[in-house]
């Protein structure tokens, strides 16, 4: 609804969420103070104005008391609204967070790389180094220590341009409670995190692996010193996608993101029990690097779309391809599957149709015909069938 509706846009919480503006507006059970808590909470992703006035909220029931609305510019059509309910305060403001993230989200879709990870900024240079890990990994406990000294850029979201330029996402931080209870909206102003400077670029991108203290000699738990290391691209790689949102809307997935790589250097893991202990680990990633060289290739992954003769095989047409190493990562519509061994050699072998005894033949060039190379080939085709790498004709 547009802004002929009697709420004054003075009312509304404005937000900027990654290049989208919302507006929000509270149901009559929400208190003054409970909305100025979240207006200060979400003050340093203050937006304009309201570029839409949202639809009235629900009314409150015994069960569900709190609810809010939201109105949207989105980029696919006039505009999008969101209604939300809860039992408490506390879980309204948590799902209003999960449900303006999501929406961004998908309004970037293809437009923007997106890290699950915390972001932290030098304050001098604009650098950003990206901590990504899964939900309940860390990521928040890290973007809070770590913001002390640099500044805040997310603690959910690191959204990337082409270019390599951050969208800063300072979103309150959710901090959890007890066992089961909704997270906390905090403020960064509240915890005295640091501002990032205006302009801000991807530097370094490292995976969070938390680990429990170590037992010392006397039984008594001790903390490790943080690791820093890089790892190989191939398995970099795969860790890190399953932490991205909507990659696979990107054009050339894989290749966009192994750029990405290239222009950070590589993916780094940091090994840690204490999150106080990053800040000294992580400092080496905010200095000025090179480039790093390119590791990948990109294999040609169209194929010919003639139909499938019963019991010969074909590879199908991925969403993209990468070889690293001599291992060939395929991205399909939910996943990638890492093709090593023989399985690049099966690939190349089934560009166009083929029966199982050709595909045999050609592997065998490649790689040998040892005692029971064509029983290997059959189980290896069998297994990229069931990962719907490969189709069959006539099923």
């Amino acid at each position: 609804m547009r802004g002929t509706d009697t709420q004054h846009s003075s009312d509304l919480l404005c937000v900027d969420v990654l290049g989208t503006r919302f507006a929000v507006r509270w149901g009559r059970g929400v208190t003054q103070e409970q909305q100025q808590r979240m207006g200060a909470a979400w003050a340093r992703c203050a937006g304009d104005g309201a570029p839409l006035i949202p639809p009235i909220p629900m009314e409150p029931t015994e069960s569900l008391p709190f609810s809010a609305s939201v109105a949207y510019l989105s980029q696919a059509d006039d505009g999008g609204t969101l209604n939300l309910q809860a039992a408490s305060f506390e879980a309204l403001a948590e799902n209003l967070t999960s449900r303006l993230t999501l929406a961004a989200i998908l309004e970037n879709a293809g437009r923007l790389t997106m890290l699950h990870a915390c972001g932290v900024a030098s304050r001098e240079t604009g650098r950003v180094v990206a901590l990504v890990a899964k939900s309940g990994t860390g990521k928040t406990t890290a973007a809070s220590v770590l913001a002390r000294t640099y500044g805040y850029v997310s603690d959910e979201t690191v959204a990337i341009k082409p270019g390599g330029w951050v969208v800063p996402y300072p979103k309150p931080l959710s901090v959890k409670q007890g066992p089961g209870a909704p997270k906390r909206q905090v403020g960064p102003d509240e915890l005295g995190l640091q501002q990032a400077p205006p302009n801000v670029f991807i530097q370094s991108i490292v995976l969070l692996n938390r680990v429990d203290r170590q037992p010392g000699s006397d039984g008594q738990d001790r903390p490790g010193a943080a690791v820093l290391h890089r790892l190989p691209l191939a398995d970099g790689l795969l860790a890190l996608v399953p932490e991205l949102s909507s990659q696979a809307a990107m054009d050339q997935p894989l290749q966009s993101l192994c750029r990405l790589i290239d222009r950070v250097g590589g993916i780094w893991q940091v090994t840690y029990s204490e999150a106080a202990d990053l800040p000294q680990a992580l400092e080496p990633l905010f200095r000025e690097r090179c480039p790093q060289k390119a590791e990948w290739d990109a294999p040609e992954v169209e194929v010919p779309s003639a139909g499938v003769p019963d019991g010969w095989m074909r590879r199908i047409t991925p969403r993209d391809a990468v070889t690293v190493d001599g291992d060939l990562l395929v991205m399909l519509e939910t996943e990638i599957v890492r093709l090593s061994g023989i399985g690049p050699a099966i690939w190349d072998a089934a560009t166009a149709a083929v029966p199982l005894e050709l595909m045999a033949e050609e592997v065998g060039r490649v790689h040998g015909r040892h005692e029971g190379y064509r029983a290997d080939v059959a189980a290896a085709a069998g297994q990229l069938i069931a990962k719907s790498v490969l189709e069959q004709g006539g099923e």
